[in-house]
């Protein structure tokens, strides 16, 4: 396994994952709710920004790896996922719109590990729909885990709305990626068929 700044800082986002979770655990006489919300927030903020600084530093090192192109992803889901489970125990979120956004990740990730396998893995790559899905995710969770009134600010009814924009992204952007998975397989039965004489 490949050791370099890029991967520890991926690894560092990994590790921040179970402190997001486990500050809501520490009773409220050792910290309030609002200082459970502010710590909860920044490391998520702190864990996000990593993420943009890993893909920086691997290529401005030139320390880009396998190992690193799968781990990051892998990084992202875990936060993501682990921050919808607490939101929605936090009674913040719909659970039908946590199942809809990991269940998507998981169907993702199985789709072009697939398509990996049969070598069209570039037929499933990233696009600008599923980035924009990422960034509101991004903006939202740390919202709806912070949640007090910033002034006239409220961070639960922004984050609420991005994150069922983000909920109708992840859907639009997974039938975009089936889309793209399978016409490669269609091409191929069409191309079967023309070599039979078969009329599709």
């Amino acid at each position: 396994m490949p050791l370099n700044v890029p991967i520890l800082l991926t690894w560092l986002r990994i590790l921040t994952i179970p402190l997001v979770i486990g500050v809501f655990y520490v009773p409220e006489v050792w910290l309030s709710s609002w200082h459970q919300n502010l710590i909860a927030t920044s490391l998520f903020i702190a864990a996000a920004i990593t993420d943009w600084l890993d893909g920086y530093l691997a290529r401005r090192l030139n320390q880009t790896s396998a190992f690193g192109a799968f781990l990051d992803p892998v990084a992202d889901k875990l936060m993501i996922a682990a921050a919808l489970i607490v939101l929605v125990w936090l009674q913040r979120v719909d659970a039908i719109i946590a199942v809809v956004i990991i269940g998507r990740e998981i169907a993702v990730s199985a789709m072009r590990e697939w398509m990996a396998k049969i070598g069209q893995s570039k037929s499933v790559a990233v696009n600008f729909l599923g980035k924009i899905k990422t960034i509101s995710q991004m903006i939202a969770v740390p919202m709806l885990l912070y949640s007090e009134r910033i002034g006239v600010l409220s961070p639960q009814r922004v984050g609420t709305w991005l994150i069922y924009l983000a909920a109708l992204l992840t859907l639009v952007s997974m039938f975009y990626y089936l889309k793209l998975a399978l016409a490669p397989r269609a091409a191929g039965d069409r191309r079967r068929l023309d070599r039979r004489g078969i009329d599709p």
